[in-house]
């Protein structure tokens, strides 16, 4: 156990709280897929459930990497070329997915594919901390020219995400909106790009029945279902009306674990409606994984409290907001809330690379915090004062110039 104890390093409280939303998730992916492994794995139920073990497993290791190996100053140098490939990586599966069914989310290298939008988010979280650190002291905030450079960078970055996914672009702006706002940018240019981020969501809503570009008529097709209500409900249960179904049947303390009875009926009970599933299960007590994300934001801001420098707690910031959002998102999308946005619950839901990035998030803040204790030891005396230790040698111990 000492072993153990001695690679998890960081806030310990943190990776309770990521052992405790995994057990969740086993649990209720376990229960979700049984659809679809009847479909594609001819029955097999055990499948998606050991797929899940697995890239949790793989998540946590990816979390003990960078906490261990990784610095942080690493992670502010290369953020820039972090950027460029994912806008690199974005690009091309832009262009390979022209006139295709799919949407340009997935970039293919080989056996392995990801989502490019995923590399992208965390990229440009660390640049824009970055950026923020390198252009402001403790009596001068960021310039207007470095707002510019942020607010460009974001800018192209989120167009480009949004021509395949919408939603992650909003999210990421916001986060981005966020990391400003901590970082000291004057509020009448957050306020002034609030104000040009309606404007241009408005002119996507207009545009989306007279261009075809992007994901723009999707993103209409669902903000108009949720305000006018969903003409296929007339003909059939749709995706959000059988979450609202779970949520009832749940009641008070839920139908217990794998009783789920509407599970079978929605395509996207192990991913975007996940917290439906959660709740019809296990009822009232999956209050506990909304309890685990406030946790995970109090524990980090105790990390940001606790950081000497800013680009570590800009880029804690950015990365806690960032998960967050993608949480309540999703959480407010399966209670109807929300429109349907297509946005995953982290940690929780089903994935595959897409848990290996969430994973490099939590690493990155871990890793600040495990930063944060070791300089704290490291101003500390390397011995207590004691009266055993000769006269003519206090001094030195004072400044842990002895051991």
């Amino acid at each position: 156990m000492n072993k153990l104890f001695s690679i998890l390093k960081g806030d310990r409280v943190i990776w309770f709280v990521l052992v405790l939303l995994s057990m969740f998730s086993l649990l209720v992916v376990y229960s979700s897929t049984g659809s679809l492994a009847y479909r594609e794995m001819e029955g097999n139920t055990f499948f998606y459930l050991f797929k899940q073990f697995g890239m949790t497993l793989i998540g946590f290791g990816v979390i003990v990497l960078i906490v261990n190996v990784i610095p942080v100053k690493f992670m502010s140098i290369f953020s820039p070329l972090m950027l460029i490939v994912s806008l690199i990586f974005i690009a091309i599966a832009l262009v390979l997915n022209i006139g295709a069914e799919a949407t340009g989310r997935t970039f293919s290298l080989g056996p392995i594919s990801f989502q490019p939008a995923e590399l992208a988010k965390i990229s440009l979280i660390l640049f824009v901390s970055r950026m923020l650190a390198n252009n402001q002291d403790q009596e001068n905030k960021p310039s207007r020219r470095t707002f510019y450079w942020v607010l460009g960078v974001s800018g192209v970055t989120c167009l480009a995400i949004s021509m395949a996914n919408f939603s992650t672009a909003a999210i990421l702006f916001a986060t981005v909106m966020i990391v400003m706002f901590v970082g000291r940018v004057p509020i009448k240019y957050l306020l002034a790009t609030v104000g040009a981020g309606v404007a241009v969501v408005a002119l996507f809503y207009v545009l989306a029945s007279h261009v075809d570009l992007g994901r723009i008529d999707t993103v209409r097709g669902r903000i108009d279902r949720y305000i006018y209500g969903d003409p296929n409900s007339e003909i059939g249960m749709t995706q959000a009306d059988y979450a609202e179904m779970a949520i009832y049947n749940g009641g008070r303390f839920g139908t217990g674990p794998g009783g789920s009875e509407v599970r079978n009926h929605m395509a996207a009970a192990f991913n975007d409606f996940i917290f439906a599933i959660l709740i019809e299960e296990y009822g009232w007590f999956s209050f506990l994984v909304v309890l685990g994300y406030v946790i995970i934001a109090a524990r980090s801001g105790v990390i940001i409290n606790q950081s000497k420098r800013t680009f570590p707690a800009f880029m804690v910031a950015g990365l806690t907001s960032m998960l967050l959002l993608q949480a309540m998102t999703n959480m407010g999308v399966a209670v109807g809330l929300l429109p349907v946005t297509g946005q995953t619950l982290p940690w929780v839901s089903m994935g595959g690379t897409s848990t290996i990035f969430t994973a490099t998030a939590f690493g990155c803040i871990l890793r600040v915090s495990y930063q944060n204790k070791v300089e704290k030891s490291n101003n500390k005396p390397l011995v207590d004062l004691a009266d055993d230790v000769p006269e003519e040698d206090q001094a030195f111990a004072e400044v842990g110039a002895i051991d």
